[in-house]
């Protein structure tokens, strides 16, 4: 146990020691619960983060892993972060993540979350995912429409929360909106559009809108 904490303390840079001692008190810090790649541009750090179990050395990694159909060394993730973001377990967010926390929004990663490249998420809101979520690449997660609907003076259009059960498949290309909920188990098709309630767990959802392909389904990676 000694030896992989300080092999991992090794391969510490300078993002990564900025980043633990920012957001964490330095008993916290010291544990480098988050590694963070070279390759992350750290466009804004306001926002506060827990992680709510216990810390270990790399627990939670930043931009690092490789999809062979994207250019590892090219690919840069942005964190833009003024909110709330809640780790409940480790994490690996892929190379090229694209991640943006409004300084009103909650974004709550269940444990054994990954992502595995060039997705992004953006949280005005409120966002959940629950444990052992799979996004895939190029995937778009969002609970905001940026831009206000205004009729008579008054928004139409607010943000709504967007919860993604356990274990659940988010396939590439596929876009998740406002208001959408996705239950457990389920698997969500390539280039799939959810923007509502989807009624079944261990289900197969795909098209534009999604809908029910199959039932009684399970998944692995």
């Amino acid at each position: 146990m000694i030896w992989k904490y300080i092999k991992g303390i090794r391969r510490l840079n300078l993002k990564t020691i900025y980043f633990n001692f920012h957001y964490f008190p330095f008993s916290s810090a010291i544990k480098f619960p988050i590694f963070v790649s070279s390759r992350v541009k750290l466009l804004k750090t306001a926002g506060t983060i827990k992680i709510a179990s216990k810390l270990s050395p790399g627990m939670i990694r930043l931009g690092f892993g490789d999809v062979g159909i994207f250019d590892q060394q090219r690919s840069r993730s942005i964190w833009e972060h003024a909110g709330q973001i809640i780790f409940q377990g480790p994490a690996n967010l892929g190379h090229g993540f694209k991640l943006s926390v409004l300084h009103s929004g909650q974004l709550v990663f269940g444990p054994n979350f990954v992502i595995v490249a060039e997705s992004a998420i953006i949280c005005h809101y409120k966002i959940n995912f629950g444990a052992d979520c799979l996004i895939s690449w190029d995937v778009l997660i969002m609970d905001t429409d940026y831009h206000q609907l205004l009729s008579d003076g008054s928004s139409v259009n607010p943000n709504q929360e967007v919860i993604i059960g356990n274990h659940v498949w988010v396939s590439c290309r596929a876009l998740i909106l406002k208001g959408a909920v996705i239950p457990d188990d389920c698997v969500i098709g390539a280039g799939t559009l959810v923007s509502k309630s989807l009624a079944n767990q261990n289900s197969v959802y795909a098209g534009t809108p999604a809908r029910q392909l199959r039932a009684n389904i399970t998944w692995r990676p």
